[in-house]
């Protein structure tokens, strides 16, 4: 079997977990004889290609004028752009690429048929002209199905920054699209969502053959949010990569307890409610220290409360950590703490737990679906979290527990499982 699948990022350049989590499907699907051709917008050269054949979308010459019909055009042009909305970035990162777009065409306001010829150059970021890429993305992933054609058999489309590229690409091939759900807009905006994002993640679901969830949270928000009928929602969990060089031998410097908040620093991930559990936790044990690992929007009023709070030197910020870096802070952590007010499904517990890390999970979580021996509190709860993070810092028997017992857990949710999920909803859909 042949697939053709659009992302966004692959590592080892990601912001976040969903490129992590196409990388361990890939080489999932690679084991189940599935053989994929992977599209981002823009390539680095040293991704491993070992099981996957990544092609970079800035190469790719687009075609127009006659190479496509008036109806495919028509379909295009609802594509607007005036957002300079910017998730997966921090305000660091934004501010060395926030350009506000004064002049050149809109793709709403472009008649495309009078471009013959053309190049794009994406940035591959989660950049202020994230819109614009994402519409030039569906115009390269048109002409890369057209050159591509009789050589794949599906089309998967990862997140809604795909998923006008995966409509492009079955406007112009007539082959089934299945379109995975890793986080709704509504996880990462709660009620307050970008109307745009809605709308392109229901017309991407809307379009395709099958819809893949990660938990099933996603999927029931996929139903009763999008109105996506339940017979085209399928769960898939997401799994975690085993590395044979992982190694917790790392040295610490301090006797003090380490516990760990790793990801992005937004609303989504409750970084909030992990200052305050901290703040309840150090009244009661003073030798413990507090790390939030990652970037984010909410990044300045995180530390401005861990100020106002007192517990300064108590708190580490390390910024976004990738690869190794990550490995290297679960080896130094004693409890790894995932508060998200909303989450899809949570790679990083499963990646502590394979570092023999006892974790806190919040039940807002698809990964609470598949995981038993997690202790699991509800977001808003921070007595109920600081509790957990008292009792596992305190009690070592406790600890050594959840780290045998979610040490044998994790072991059986690997991505080889996932991969052959996947691999039955193409059948399915052929």
């Amino acid at each position: 079997m042949r697939v053709l699948m659009f992302g966004w990022e692959f590592p080892p350049h990601i912001a976040g977990g969903l490129g992590t989590a196409c990388y361990g499907l890939t080489r999932g699907l690679a084991k189940h004889h599935v053989e994929v051709k992977f599209v981002v917008p823009r390539a680095y050269g040293d991704e491993d290609q070992r099981f996957v054949r990544v092609l970079n979308a800035s190469d790719v010459d687009t075609l127009y004028g006659d190479n496509f019909s008036e109806d495919f055009w028509k379909s295009l042009t609802f594509i607007h752009i005036d957002s300079n909305m910017v998730p997966y970035v921090s305000p660091e990162e934004y501010e060395s690429f926030a350009t506000v777009y004064q002049e050149g065409r809109k793709v709403g306001e472009t008649t495309w048929r009078d471009v013959w010829k053309e190049r794009y150059t994406f940035s591959g970021k989660y950049g202020a002209n994230l819109m614009e890429e994402v519409a030039r993305y569906a115009m390269v992933a048109a002409q890369v199905a057209r050159d591509l054609a009789g050589q794949f058999d599906v089309i998967h489309a990862h997140d809604w920054l795909t998923y006008y590229a995966g409509i492009a690409a079955k406007a112009v091939s007539g082959k089934p699209l299945v379109v995975h759900m890793h986080a709704t807009e509504f996880d990462r905006s709660g009620e307050h969502v970008n109307p745009q994002v809605y709308d392109i993640e229901r017309a991407g679901m809307s379009a395709a053959d099958r819809v893949i969830a990660v938990s099933n949270l996603t999927r029931n928000i996929v139903i009763e949010k999008y109105g996506i009928p339940a017979e085209k929602v399928v769960t898939v969990h997401n799994a975690v990569r085993f590395s044979t060089t992982d190694s917790n031998e790392v040295e610490r410097g301090v006797e003090d307890k380490i516990v760990t908040f790793l990801g992005r620093i937004t609303y989504q991930k409750g970084p909030d409610y992990f200052v305050e559990a901290a703040a309840k936790v150090l009244r009661q044990v003073p030798n413990v220290r507090f790390v939030m690992a990652g970037s984010g929007d909410m990044l300045n009023h995180v530390i401005r409360r861990v100020a106002k709070l007192g517990i300064s030197d108590r708190f580490h910020f390390t910024g976004f950590l990738r690869g190794e870096e990550v490995q290297r802070m679960f080896a130094l952590s004693d409890v790894y703490v995932m508060p998200s007010v909303s989450e899809p499904f949570g790679i990083s517990p499963l990646e502590a737990m394979k570092s023999n890390v006892p974790v806190i999970i919040s039940k807002q979580s698809g990964v609470a679906e598949v995981l038993k021996y997690a202790v699991k509190v509800d977001y808003w709860d921070v007595d109920a979290m600081a509790d957990a993070i008292y009792g596992l810092i305190t009690y070592p028997a406790l600890s050594k527990m959840f780290i045998s017992k979610g040490q044998e857990e994790v072991t059986n949710l690997k991505w080889d499982r996932a991969a052959a999920e996947v691999a039955e909803v193409y059948r399915s859909v052929l």
